[in-house]
């Protein structure tokens, strides 16, 4: 997302006063000084009388902390300290990043990194599993999108900064690590001990189904998302021998990504029209991305999966498809992150994450705090299952308000016949899921294979009628 030159530099002016008040200038008078003007003058001009009282304050606190604590503590840690506090405590995803950080985030965005493979979020104190990323040692021991993680290698998360745990969570590769993790549904901790690996990314995975339908799992929207979308499609058209009665494209436990990469996803299978727009507090960052590419399975019915675990950019891909009515959705509703986040570097290497937006779909549905609606809802498992932590974005700690759009999507009144058979929950001996055996034992799968098959029988007839 665009971000105005005045608000950048803005930024890191800022970024430079807190870094410089380590002096024995007070913060708030250093502060002044370098937005030159005096702090009487600032107060006024700023109309903003409680600016340099809170302040100095600051600069007090920060000098007292730093000769009375029990232990000697840098300048530096302090600063670090308060920035992680502004941000953090704006919405769950505002962040400072130091300079390690910042560069941890840009080889995590390029689609391969050291560690475990899954992504998390704070919660309340702990850390909670959004979605284990596939083929990665997290996902192959049976780490669950909903996981509390409590400790790490025996030592509790609580009261250590998101940051810091996911640094202790990568190290050396075939290096040992050992989760702690609270489990919904289960009483006793559940131990897991991983090795760690470097982890490439294959975001993109395809295989045909029964009946000439294609199946497409988009796990992450990394740098690559998009090519390996074209790529997957390409390739299930050569597999059918270029018959293609269907798609499901796959975004369930996707915990979202790179925005850019959504619109081009979007854009894939939308010839054009508006994919998403943002609106920020200044009305000069408020933009609008269209579609730019062409459907690549034009007249192909479409499915897309979703589920709790699918947040941010799987959600704008989500709501545009929906509300161009180019697919249907089915399994349960979605994650609920409408907020957009810009990266901005400030000086030193670090860089904060600060959330400027909120997303629109393009019928002028804001998603925060509610999700995505799936047009026929299915569940994964026969009972319902309880959650020890927030299953959506309207369970987190002060998130964001749901404004300035409607809440709602339009009527489907498209949706075929057969969606009025789809049972809302599996069936009591429903057989558990077997990644061996992905397609018999993935109940959501198997209902969408059964939408398709009938649309593109009833596309069929309607073809040879009008022959």
């Amino acid at each position: 997302m665009r971000v105005s030159s005045r608000r950048l530099k803005t930024g890191l002016l800022l970024g430079a006063t807190f870094f410089a008040g380590i002096g024995v200038v007070p913060l708030a008078r250093l502060a002044a000084v370098q937005l030159g003007v005096t702090p009487a003058r600032a107060e006024v001009e700023n109309g903003n009388a409680d600016t340099y009282r809170w302040l100095t304050l600051f600069g007090d606190v920060f000098e007292r902390v730093r000769r009375d604590y029990v232990d000697p503590v840098t300048a530096k840690r302090l600063v670090q300290n308060a920035l992680d506090g502004m941000l953090s405590g704006l919405d769950p995803h505002s962040a400072y990043m130091n300079a390690q950080q910042f560069r941890d985030m840009e080889v995590q965005t390029s689609g391969q990194f050291g560690g475990l493979g899954i992504e998390v979020t704070e919660d309340s104190g702990l850390i909670r599993v959004i979605a284990p990323i596939d083929d990665t040692p997290a996902s192959r021991a049976g780490i669950k999108a909903g996981d509390l993680i409590t400790a790490i290698d025996g030592k509790t998360v609580e009261g250590v900064p998101l940051s810091d745990a996911v640094r202790k969570m990568r190290g050396p590769v075939n290096s040992a690590i050992t989760l702690t993790i609270k489990r919904q549904g289960i009483d006793t901790p559940v131990v897991v001990t991983l090795k760690r690996e470097i982890i490439h990314i294959k975001v993109v995975k395809d295989r045909m189904e029964p009946h000439d339908i294609g199946y497409v799992r988009l796990s992450q929207f990394t740098e690559g998302a998009d090519a390996g979308i074209k790529k997957a499609v390409a390739q299930l058209k050569k597999d059918g021998g270029g018959k293609l009665r269907g798609l499901v494209l796959d975004l369930r436990d996707n915990p979202g990504g790179l925005l850019e990469q959504a619109v081009a996803v979007a854009g894939d299978f939308v010839n054009h029209g508006e994919i998403v727009s943002t609106r920020g507090r200044h009305p000069s960052d408020s933009q609008r991305w269209d579609a730019s590419g062409h459907d690549l399975i034009p007249g192909v019915p479409m499915v897309v999966l979703i589920n709790n675990g699918s947040a941010s950019s799987s959600e704008i891909v989500s709501g545009a498809l929906q509300d161009h009515r180019r697919a249907i959705l089915m399994g349960e509703r979605s994650f609920g992150k409408g907020s957009v986040q810009t990266v901005i570097p400030l000086p030193g290497g670090g860089a904060m994450r600060l959330t400027t937006a909120r997303y629109y779909t393009p019928s002028g549905r804001s998603i925060q705090d509610l999700g995505i609606a799936p047009d026929i809802k299915v569940a994964e498992t026969a009972k319902k299952l309880a959650h020890f932590g927030p299953a959506h974005e309207s369970d987190l700690n002060h998130t964001i308000s749901n404004t300035g759009g409607t809440h709602t999507a339009p009527p489907r009144p498209d949706l075929p016949p057969v969606a009025g058979s789809i049972p809302a929950r599996p069936p009591k001996d429903f057989p558990k899921f077997d990644p061996k055996h992905p397609t018999k034992t993935d109940f959501q799968l198997l209902q969408a294979l059964r939408v398709l098959d009938a649309m593109a029988a009833t596309s069929s007839q309607h073809a040879v009628a009008k022959e």
